[in-house]
């Protein structure tokens, strides 16, 4: 399989999953899915010029993603999956992708959100996505940087029910 992580984090790539991350994976492939980052040439340019040169970038909407995954584009690639929100991974999972953990790293405080820990912040609509994507056997982890432990997510999801 060529997903070798997959990571939530609002910020998309930027220093920790551009530097860090990449690095510590071996990724040879940064594969951002967001549906509104994927429309934007702006947001798009961002992001390329956020990655590292030494490893390629994908900026594909939820189904491209899918279907790109399914149909063993990048099966010759480690490829680190990057979405800002649970839901967009919870959208690839039901449409067959495989994913086996996912890394919540950060997700920023609104006026919305809910204090989970000091990087991570969730709504309603993430809690739900959540729950869903352990419910279909996906391994939820915390961990903002490669040297920190990874704690068991759910645990800290369920102390703020």
């Amino acid at each position: 399989m060529a997903i070798i992580a997959t990571r939530i984090d609002g910020r998309l790539v930027h220093g920790q999953v551009a530097n860090l991350w990449t690095t510590k994976l071996g990724a040879t492939r940064i594969m951002v899915v967001d549906d509104e980052v994927a429309k934007s040439d702006i947001e798009k340019s961002g992001q390329r010029m956020a990655a590292p040169a030494s490893v390629r970038l994908s900026v594909l909407d939820t189904k491209t993603a899918a279907d790109h995954i399914l149909n063993h584009k990048y099966d010759s690639q480690k490829v680190f999956l990057v979405a800002k929100r649970p839901q967009t991974l919870l959208n690839l999972v039901n449409a067959g992708v495989d994913i086996k953990e996912i890394n919540v790293g950060n997700m920023s405080q609104t006026d919305e959100t809910r204090h989970l820990t000091k990087s991570i912040n969730v709504v309603d609509d993430d809690v739900k996505a959540f729950n869903e994507l352990n419910d279909k056997g996906v391994h939820l982890v915390a961990q903002m940087v490669p040297g920190d432990n990874a704690t068991d997510f759910m645990s800290l999801l369920k102390k703020t029910e």
